[in-house]
């Protein structure tokens, strides 16, 4: 039910500062034009995942004027390159199993791009299935935890749909990190607003179902490493690993 899991601070220990980085109004442009094209609608009322890009974009204050370019660049009112969706999957330092999400009008030259950071870490870039069965892909939701002891909190959750929640402290805030089934995303979130929760951020991710556990510090480091080059490349739009820690 809850817990301190070892995936998740992992996942954060780069901290909120990088998330934003990484969430550059290229990447964020191009994940709205996606979401436009493939739900075939500009409403996010009736298109969740154009609904999900939106919040993504506010978060980091992206200008008005952009996300409607985007959308109507999906929605082909605008002229603009066609964008397509592309997984990666690849080993990286330590053998830890790498997810790259990317969204790209160029296959081949991102695909070049991301092999090569792969070779110059010391990994490889694999063939497709093989890093996919080593995750689950689930619904995510970070929620700013209310006033009152925790542990009632997360069962109060636990009761409005979450499959597991995890507390941690981001900036002497405590703060959940919830997992649901994809289908059940906005449910379970609309749920939590409902009770008073407020939800910072959601979307579907890939989460490991089988982990490889590096110790030593400077193994980490590299791991980290690659995925900061990797995230600096503005056709990428997430990256998933299978690192877990015992810090």
């Amino acid at each position: 039910m809850s817990g301190h899991s070892h995936w998740s601070t992992i996942q954060r220990q780069k901290g909120a500062a990088d998330h934003k980085r990484g969430q550059t109004f290229t990447k964020l442009a191009n994940m709205i034009t996606v979401a436009a094209k493939m739900g075939n609608n500009g409403d996010p009322d009736s298109n969740p995942r154009l609904r999900m890009s939106l919040e993504s974009a506010r978060q980091v204050n992206m200008p008005k004027d952009n996300i409607q370019r985007a959308i109507d660049r999906g929605l082909g009112k605008l002229p603009g390159q066609i964008l397509e969706e592309v997984t990666y999957e690849g080993f990286g330092p330590n053998k830890v199993a790498f997810l790259v999400e990317a969204i790209t009008d160029n296959k081949l030259r991102t695909l070049q791009e991301v092999r090569n950071m792969f070779d110059r870490a010391g990994g490889a870039l694999g063939g497709t299935g093989s890093a996919m069965y080593m995750f689950d892909k689930v619904g995510q939701l970070i929620v700013a935890a209310k006033i009152g002891e925790t542990d009632d909190q997360i069962l109060e959750l636990i009761d409005l749909g979450a499959d597991d929640v995890d507390d941690f402290k981001d900036e002497g805030v405590v703060k959940f990190d919830i997992t649901t089934q994809p289908q059940q995303l906005a449910e379970v979130s609309t749920k939590i607003v409902q009770s008073g929760f407020i939800v910072l951020e959601s979307g579907l991710v890939f989460k490991p179902n089988l982990t490889v556990n590096v110790e030593n510090e400077e193994a980490i480091q590299k791991v980290i490493n690659l995925i900061d080059k990797i995230e600096e490349n503005d056709d990428i739009q997430k990256v998933y690993t299978n690192l877990i820690t015992n810090g």
